[in-house]
């Protein structure tokens, strides 16, 4: 799969101007894609919104670790939780909002290869991605993707292969949180079986 195959577009900026809750739902069924032929499905996807979300990094303004979110649109924010795992998120609405959504599961759908070497603990695919510290993994997203440009940038970009977001997502409160954990700011693809959690 590569990111100008016909019938197959990148997300242009504008499409990351909006507000995460916005965001959110419309990035189900979007595909996050490496230089490198990895590409998956986003099935799952949390919304984090700045300084109105206690659960949000930017929550109390901006700091070395968070900087990215306070960044233009349509660029990654990569943090590291639990001292092992990193996470990724998509960083939309206007520069200095410190607004992101949190992608949480794809389904694998290229360089499957390449995910089970970068994850040899998965025993199958749906294994891969159905998190999100296991898809930035399988994904090889680290520190050094953090602030990486997905709009006109080389190494990673979000796609549209034409599949529409579903007309009813599943929509929840959000995952392994102590704060704002009543907040229903999680959606996935209903029938997918490589989301983490039902």
């Amino acid at each position: 799969m590569k990111a100008s195959a016909k019938g197959i577009r990148r997300l242009s900026l504008t499409f990351y101007r909006r507000d995460p809750l916005v965001l959110a739902p419309e990035l189900l069924n979007k595909l996050l894609w490496c230089h490198d032929g990895r590409a998956g499905r986003i099935v799952e996807v949390e919304a984090y919104h700045g300084a109105d979300d206690p659960a949000a990094h930017s929550y109390r303004g901006k700091t070395l670790r968070n900087a990215a979110m306070f960044g233009p649109p349509g660029h990654l924010y990569v943090y590291f939780t639990y001292g092992m795992h990193w996470c990724a998120n998509v960083v939309c609405g206007e520069t200095r909002e410190g607004f992101a959504v949190l992608i949480r599961a794809l389904q694998p759908v290229a360089g499957v290869e390449l995910m089970h070497a970068a994850r040899p603990r998965a025993k199958t695919d749906r294994q891969l991605c159905n998190g999100p510290a296991r898809l930035a993994q399988a994904m090889g997203i680290a520190k050094q993707q953090d602030g990486v440009d997905l709009v006109n940038g080389e190494a990673y970009a979000l796609l549209d292969d034409g599949m529409p977001p579903p007309d009813h997502p599943v929509q929840t409160t959000r995952i392994g949180l102590s704060k704002a954990a009543d907040y229903p700011w999680r959606w996935y693809v209903a029938d997918s079986a490589y989301i983490s959690k039902k």
